[in-house]
């Protein structure tokens, strides 16, 4: 735990820097700035689960959503936050209890130096899929294109309540016109609380030029250092991964990103485990229809193992959806399959979600809504009895308050 403070001690002392910086257009009675964009959402939905071997069961959440962005073009500074509690009317609790994310960006504008730092942190009663909470079924919207880097936690749980703080900075200066050198780091604390997981400690660091070849071509190489931690126990492991990438504008609707490289995998205190080489592989692309927004991705490389394995290989495929209807109705859908691979263990686990959702304007500030979502896994490895093993079906109606965004500039 005295890592995971030092870590939120940086990130708040930059932050108080940062914004200790900046030139604001009006301040408070306490000199804080004002001025920016407001956003506050509320949901209330009620959901069947069927869980097959798991039972089936009900469950009613109420949660909320808010944003907050200021005006200024050199230090832009974001805030979003959901967060709700459901409670379970019948059937087991697998699905009670609180669940929170909160994400903080900032920028920093310096002469020809751009910083970014950001923190986000998450607790959930289960492993997040869909929305960006990552709780399916409470009304967010679903249908824009995630990351496609591997996430922390790749193995789908029910009824396992998790801690996760991802901290990460990264500086950029260009050197010419046409090349921009960048370096960046991020600390990730996986835990939890109740025991049922194992607890992982994801520290990164990373640095690579990119060259823009003309308006719609770039060429990117980055070398990227990892080092994965397990608190409690005397096992740590190291990878090195050289990543070369080219990114090309098609036109002004269609984009793609398609990067590869060796990855080097050892663990530098033990003689036992042997040291170990794959392909990283990270691609997307992102189109902009007539009539709605695709995004599609594919990664592959390690993580920590997800709370269950001491270190694992992930492929992950995602695919999204959005689109708006006559301004008043928006669909969306999403999917994902992972498949995971311990570095040491034998077996595997893959798992499938996917959701869609449908929402219409009731009026000039409420919203009902209906989404469905199903995730199935199945595993050849040993995985304790929270890890999903049983295809988990969402089906949830509710009704949304979104108030006009509001703009302040006192």
């Amino acid at each position: 735990m005295k890592n995971a403070l030092r870590i939120i001690v940086i990130i708040l002392a930059a932050r108080a820097v940062a914004g200790a910086q900046v030139a604001p257009a009006a301040t408070g009675p306490s000199g804080v700035p004002i001025t920016g964009n407001f956003r506050f959402d509320t949901h209330y939905s009620q959901s069947a689960e069927f869980g097959g071997s798991l039972g089936n069961w009900q469950t009613s959440t109420a949660s909320a959503e808010l944003g907050y962005s200021n005006d200024s073009t050199r230090r832009p500074f974001s805030l979003n936050y959901a967060g709700g509690y459901t409670w379970t009317i019948s059937g087991p609790d697998y699905s009670n209890g609180l669940f929170q994310r909160l994400s903080l960006t900032q920028g920093i504008l310096w002469h020809k130096w751009v910083a970014n730092l950001s923190d986000g942190v998450g607790y959930r009663p289960q492993a997040p899929t869909t929305g960006f909470s990552g709780i399916a079924g409470i009304g967010e919207p679903i249908g824009v294109t995630e990351p496609t880097s591997p996430i922390t936690q790749s193995i789908l749980t029910v009824n396992t309540h998790t801690l996760d703080n991802n901290s990460t900075a990264e500086l950029q200066h260009p050197l010419t016109h046409a090349t921009t050198l960048s370096f960046g780091g991020s600390y990730d604390l996986l835990r939890y609380p109740d025991g049922n997981g194992l607890d992982t400690d994801s520290q990164m660091e990373n640095a690579g030029v990119t060259w823009r070849i003309n308006a719609r071509n770039s060429f990117s190489s980055m070398y990227d250092y990892s080092r994965f931690s397990y608190p409690g126990y005397d096992v740590t492991f190291n990878t090195d991964t050289a990543m070369f990438s080219y990114n090309r504008a098609w036109s002004r609707r269609l984009s793609t990103q398609m990067g590869a490289g060796p990855e080097w995998i050892e663990y530098p205190a033990s003689s036992v485990m042997p040291a170990g080489t794959m392909l990283s592989v990270n691609a997307s692309m992102t189109y902009a229809l007539h009539f709605g927004t695709l995004g599609a991705g594919y990664s592959r490389g390690t993580n920590g193992g997800a709370g269950y394995m001491v270190g694992g290989k992930v492929d992950a495929v995602t695919a999204n959806f959005s689109r708006e209807i006559r301004k008043t109705a928006t669909f969306g859908i999403t999917g994902a399959y992972t498949r995971n691979q311990g570095l040491q263990t034998i077996g595997t686990t893959n798992n499938t979600y996917g959701g869609v959702q449908a929402s219409q304007q009731m009026g000039r500030y409420l919203s009902a809504y209906a989404n469905y979502t199903a995730a199935s896994q199945s595993s050849s490895a040993a995985l304790p009895a929270n890890a999903l093993n049983d295809i988990l079906q969402t089906v949830s109606f509710g009704i949304g308050y979104s108030p006009k965004e509001k703009h302040f500039n006192h």
